[in-house]
């Protein structure tokens, strides 16, 4: 899969309708009972970028970034604005947001995450694409410094720190972060009547596998 490491304008994902999707297999019994598996072990999100659409020159740029993409051929990144922090909603990206490890004096490398945590359980996502600029690493609650402890690959979400963490030494990260997408359709449809009679056009963007 060809990957572009460019984002989609922040400005017109802003106010599209989209989350996360699973797969789940139900199965009836004959008492009634249920059984119900999934075949995935992570969510996919999926989005409609035509809702941040709010004008002829926001169509003009969408389109654009459509061609270069060539449709669905090349993936590419997208900023979720409803979740593309390590911290809450409101607060600021700190280093002890998430915990991402705990060395045992070997191992030098650390893939970024973030839990999800409610009602006693707990998913883990994997971070594939952090935002330059917005990463930060913490060895037992102290901060660490970039370049001088550890490096980030952006093209990944992994850290490596250039003396492995101690054994028991918890490894926290904070930062912003990007979804792996592609566009889920090869055709865009839209027109000047139809935009300016208010009807959105139908731009289906859907989260890639890294």
């Amino acid at each position: 899969m060809s990957f572009h490491e460019v984002r989609f304008p922040a400005a017109l994902s802003f106010g599209s309708l989209g989350g996360p999707e699973r797969r789940t297999e139900v199965v009836t019994l004959a008492n009634g009972f249920e059984e119900r598996n999934t075949p995935w072990a992570h969510s996919r999100r999926r989005y409609d970028a035509g809702f941040g659409l709010r004008s002829q020159d926001d169509v003009s740029e969408m389109i654009s970034f459509f061609e270069a993409r060539q449709g669905q051929l090349h993936a590419f990144r997208w900023k979720d604005w409803s979740d593309y922090k390590s911290s809450t909603a409101t607060a600021e990206v700190n280093f002890e947001d998430q915990l991402i490890g705990t060395g045992d004096g070997v191992e030098s490398s650390f893939q970024i995450t973030k839990t999800y945590a409610s009602g006693g359980t707990s998913y883990v996502r994997p971070i594939t694409k952090p935002v330059d600029g917005t990463v930060t690493v913490g060895l037992d609650g102290l901060v660490t410094v970039e370049g001088f402890d550890w490096t980030i690959d952006l093209t990944t979400g992994i850290v490596t720190f250039l003396t492995p963490p101690a054994p028991g030494i918890s490894v926290s990260a904070g930062f912003e972060f990007d979804v792996p997408v592609r566009f889920d359709t090869d055709v865009i449809q839209t027109g000047v009547a139809s935009f300016q009679a208010g009807e959105v056009p139908n731009v289906p963007v859907v989260e890639v596998r890294i």
